[in-house]
């Protein structure tokens, strides 16, 4: 009869198993692919091939050559057709003494202008190819951290499953001291209460896992995630350089080569406006037919603007002021930067200890304390509270030591993307 009741429990047990794993899938989607498992390098390929984000610039640098293609054109030249004594009164009534003009007319371009205006556009593919790079190394890092995240929560299922066998284990073990009349009902029906709480908090797990790698292949455009789970070790850390050092990197990175680049495209605009302090010389050539006589002249014109630098001043002003506000909000983002990495910096060195300290120091040490608590349980000197205790300040060690290892990866990537160099291994 004993021998049915636990059978009968190990089916109930393996039931709940298999419709949580079908709720699990549920979430995760229907039209979930079985493969690989994904791994960074993988996530990091998807994302610089098929992000959005990326391919507006392809259309950017299009836009720039047709720009460049209508600003190196040489100045363009106009027909024109006059008629005068047309239609007056007297002897210009009708057409009679009508004069006729057919001229052709352009300008030419004094003070570069043409060299100008292809500069400023020369410049532009610099400055959108750095936009670019900047922009990949921005998606690395999210991609980057959503990984970490990710992986942190795939780790911590695997927790979760460990808590649900403990509190299995612990229900089994105090209900069979119940069943003996060495624990109170009480302490059963919490043991019960611990398993399925255990339960919950894995089934909660298993919804932010599912919902962040859904984020995760979001960012080469999938709806649902065609991978089931990551590949990747949470404590891989990587060694870190001196601050400094670090720093020093900063000034080379794309997010900086963005303002110097800026920079080049300001002062080449800047160019352009001075040169149109040079006043352009408009030139006019035709012939003129005099309908009275039936003779024919050709006519010349000449004409130039006045006081072209000085009208032109406020535009070249402009154009300094621009310069000199990059500069500025170069040293700005140089200076947040720095803020930035060292906090990266600091967090990361705070958690890289406090992980040493969880591995080597308070989990084999909370470790040894539930297996004398269990034994001292087993045999009465203990009492229920006292062994949960124990196994709860286990589990939270092991979490406290997932979050740090994590805390340590998200600091090292956001260190790898302000400095836009990768850390070396340890």
């Amino acid at each position: 009869m004993l021998n049915n009741i636990h059978r009968l429990r190990r089916y109930k047990c393996y039931l709940c198993s298999a419709l949580l794993l079908l709720s699990f899938a549920s979430i995760g989607g229907v039209n979930a692919k079985v493969s690989e498992p994904l791994t960074l390098e993988k996530a990091a390929q998807l994302t610089l091939s098929r992000h959005p984000q990326l391919q507006v610039f392809q259309w950017r640098n299009q836009a720039l050559a047709g720009q460049r293609l209508s600003v190196d054109q040489s100045p363009s030249y106009d027909i024109g057709f006059e008629a005068e004594n047309v239609l007056g009164t007297g002897e210009y009534s009708g057409v009679d003494a009508v004069e006729l003009t057919l001229a052709l007319s352009s300008f030419i371009e004094l003070g570069d202008k043409r060299l100008a205006r292809t500069t400023v556009v020369d410049t532009s593919f610099a400055h959108v190819e750095a936009q670019k790079k900047a922009a990949g190394l921005d998606l690395l890092g999210e991609v980057t951290q959503t990984f970490i995240t990710t992986l942190s929560l795939q780790e911590k299922q695997q927790l979760a499953e460990s808590a649900i066998a403990l509190a299995q284990a612990t229900y089994q073990q105090v209900n069979q001291r119940v069943r003996q009349g060495s624990a109170s009902q009480a302490d059963g029906l919490r043991a019960k209460a611990a398993l399925a709480n255990a339960r919950l908090n894995a089934a909660e797990l298993a919804s932010r896992y599912n919902s962040s790698k859904v984020i995760l292949a979001s960012y080469w455009g999938s709806y649902q995630p065609d991978f089931l789970s990551l590949s990747g070790d949470l404590f891989a850390f990587k060694s870190v350089e001196s601050f400094e050092a670090l720093y020093q990197r900063i000034e080379t990175t794309p997010a900086i080569e963005v303002y110097a680049n800026e920079q080049r495209v300001r002062e080449a605009e800047w160019q352009l406006a001075r040169s149109q302090s040079s006043s352009d010389i408009r030139w006019q050539i035709g012939v003129k037919h005099f309908e009275v006589s039936g003779d024919n002249a050709l006519t010349l014109g000449f004409s130039m603007p006045l006081f072209a630098g000085q009208r032109n001043s406020g535009n070249v002003q402009a154009a300094n002021s621009a310069i000199n506000q990059v500069s500025a909000q170069k040293d700005a983002a140089l200076l947040a930067l720095r803020v930035r990495l060292f906090k990266a910096y600091s967090s990361r060195q705070q958690q890289f200890e406090a992980v040493t300290h969880l591995r080597e120091e308070i989990i084999p040490i909370l470790s040894e304390s539930l297996t004398h608590t269990q034994k001292a349980y087993q045999k009465g000197a203990y009492r229920y509270a006292d062994w949960v205790s124990a196994q709860q300040e286990l589990l939270n060690a092991r979490l406290a030591l997932i979050e740090a290892a994590t805390s340590v990866l998200l600091n090292q990537a956001l260190i790898e993307q302000l400095t836009a160099q990768a850390l070396e291994q340890d």
